[in-house]
C-alpha cells in the first residue's frame, strides 16, 4: 500500500543568498542563519508548520561534483538551473522510511537515483549548534528534466524545527498548496500520483489538483495558473513542470497586507488572496490565504 505524503519542503535556487534572505524578510518572514552543504550549496530556510522554503544557491562551484547514471548531484542540478534561470528547483514530499521510498517508486518503474543521506550542523535561535540529518530519496519525471523531486525524512526534527523561526511577523504559519505548471499538465497524472502517493485526483481541463495531508498539489496550464490563482506565469527555459507559487497560510490577511505595502514589493489582491507575482520574488511567487 503507498503512502500519502504531505509538503515537505521546497528548493529555491537564487543567485544571491543573502539578497533572496532580505526580500523575505521585509515581507515579514523570519529566515534562519546561513548554512552550508559540503557539496557546494548553501542555504537560508523559512520555516512554517511543519513545511519550509529552503532559499539556496551555489557558491562554492570547487566543490560541486557532476552527478552520473543514478548517481544524483544536488549542488550540480542547482548550479544547472542557476546558469539558466532562478526560482523553483526542486518539490519535496515528506518521507517516514526511506527504504519504503525507494520500494514504492521502484514497484511504479519510477526513475530512482542512488540513496542519499546527510548530516549537518545548525545554529539555533539561542546561537547553539545542534546536529540535523536526513535521508534524500530523489526521483526523475522523465518529462520535467529542469525540475527534481524527492523524498525527505527528517531524522532530528526536534533539532531541526525550532519554534522561533516558525513565528513570522506576517502571520503565516502554513502551507496551503503548490502551484505548478505545464504545457501539458495531464501527461504528469502518472509521476505526481506515484511520486505523492495519491492516487486520487481531481482532473479537468485545466490541469490536476492532489490533496496530501499537508498541501495540495496543483498542476495546470500556464494559463489557468492565471484564471485560478491570478499568477502572471514567469517562463522559464525547458520543459515539463515548473514551480510556479506557495501557497501559504495566514492568520491575519489585512495585517499581512499592511506589511506587504510597507516592503515596497508589487504585489495584487486575487480572490480573497494576496499574490505575490513569481517575477517579483526571484522566479516563484507566493499565494497568501486566509486561515
Amino acid at each position: 500500500m503507498l503512502d500519502v505524503r504531505g509538503l515537505d519542503h521546497v528548493v529555491l535556487a537564487v543567485q544571491d543568498l543573502d539578497r533572496a534572505a532580505e526580500r523575505y524578510e521585509a515581507l515579514g518572514f523570519s529566515v534562519t542563519p546561513r548554512g552550508e552543504h559540503p557539496w557546494g550549496t548553501a542555504n537560508r530556510l523559512v520555516q512554517l508548520d511543519g513545511f519550509f522554503f529552503e532559499i539556496l544557491t551555489a557558491d562554492r562551484p570547487n566543490l560541486i561534483a557532476d552527478g552520473a547514471g543514478k548517481t544524483f548531484s544536488f549542488g550540480g542540478f542547482n548550479r544547472d538551473v542557476l546558469a539558466r534561470y532562478e526560482g523553483g528547483s526542486m518539490l519535496v514530499v515528506e518521507s517516514r522510511d526511506a527504504a519504503k521510498d525507494r520500494s514504492d517508486f521502484e514497484t511504479l518503474a519510477l526513475d530512482v537515483c542512488e540513496p542519499f543521506g546527510f548530516e549537518r550542523e545548525a545554529v539555533g535561535p539561542d546561537g547553539s549548534v545542534r546536529k540535523v540529518a536526513f535521508d534524500l530519496t530523489f526521483v526523475r519525471d522523465a518529462l520535467s528534466p529542469d525540475m527534481m523531486f524527492f523524498t525527505c525524512h527528517n531524522l532530528y526534527p526536534e533539532n531541526f524545527w525550532k519554534s522561533d523561526y516558525q513565528t513570522h511577523a506576517n502571520g503565516a504559519c502554513s502551507v496551503t498548496g503548490v502551484v505548478l505548471t505545464a504545457a501539458e499538465p495531464a501527461s504528469h497524472h502518472e509521476f505526481l500520483g506515484g511520486f505523492s502517493g495519491q492516487r486520487e485526483m481531481r482532473a479537468t481541463s485545466l490541469g490536476l489538483e492532489l490533496e496530501t495531508p499537508r498541501g495540495q498539489i496543483a498542476a495546470v496550464t500556464p494559463s489557468a495558473a492565471q484564471v485560478l490563482y491570478g499568477l502572471q506565469s514567469h517562463e522559464q527555459t525547458g520543459e515539463g513542470l515548473f514551480l510556479q507559487a506557495i501557497r501559504v497560510g495566514v492568520r491575519d490577511l489585512a495585517a499581512l497586507c499592511s506589511i506587504v505595502e510597507k516592503s515596497g514589493i508589487g504585489f495584487s489582491e486575487f480572490r480573497d488572496t494576496l499574490v505575490i507575482q513569481p517575477a517579483d520574488l526571484f522566479g516563484t511567487g507566493l499565494i497568501f490565504e486566509q486561515v
